[in-house]
């Protein structure tokens, strides 16, 4: 049987997995997935954003091995200003489990116009709280929560977390919950 690929735009509130704990949700409720489905790399519960997915091992592997680009749009606390930036993309250190990580330099710019996504299944916060802003990052590597402890490490944290794409694969304008089957992700 052949192996299938899919794009899924994972929402917020939904964990990166088919099975597990029974109080959360999970990918599955969004489609008939095939038998053997897994994700390639994962969101966590916070972050929405573009999520692949493969019923083909070795295409995952190939997927993540190749470090892909993964780019992030982060709503952040506060008006971002360009010296936060620059320790973004020369990177920062943060923690990994309990040990000090340097980051590797990254791409990172400020999102002005802010981005128009679907609103949220729960709201961010009140304005009443001040300003937020918009910053693009893009990664070559995935640690856990990363681009949250990096913008907090240099004093804005992450309010909300949108993946918009992982190599020349595209969010575009997936609603959240939707997914599209494909052939592949340009990697064969």
């Amino acid at each position: 049987m052949p192996h299938q690929h899919f794009l899924i735009h994972k929402p917020y509130g939904y964990l990166s997995q088919f099975v597990g704990e029974a109080k959360k949700k999970k990918l599955g409720e969004f489609h008939d997935f095939p038998a053997g489905i897994m994700a390639i790399g994962r969101l966590d519960e916070d972050s929405e954003g573009l999520l692949l997915l493969t019923t083909d091992g070795r295409m995952s592997e190939l997927v993540r091995s190749c470090h892909f680009e993964k780019e992030y749009y982060c709503q952040v606390d506060g008006l971002i200003t360009d010296a936060a930036i620059a320790q973004l993309q020369a990177g920062v250190e943060i923690g990994i489990h309990g040990v000090k990580y340097q980051t590797t330099p990254c791409a990172a710019h400020r999102l002005d116009p802010a981005p128009t996504f679907a609103p949220r299944t729960r709201k961010i916060r009140d304005d009443r709280h001040g300003p937020t802003s918009w910053v693009s990052i893009t990664l070559t590597e995935g640690k856990f929560r990363q681009i949250r402890k990096m913008t907090a490490a240099v004093g804005f944290p992450t309010l909300r977390l949108m993946r918009v794409r992982v190599g020349g694969i595209w969010l575009g304008d997936l609603a959240p919950g939707a997914v599209i089957e494909v052939e592949g992700f340009g990697v064969e």
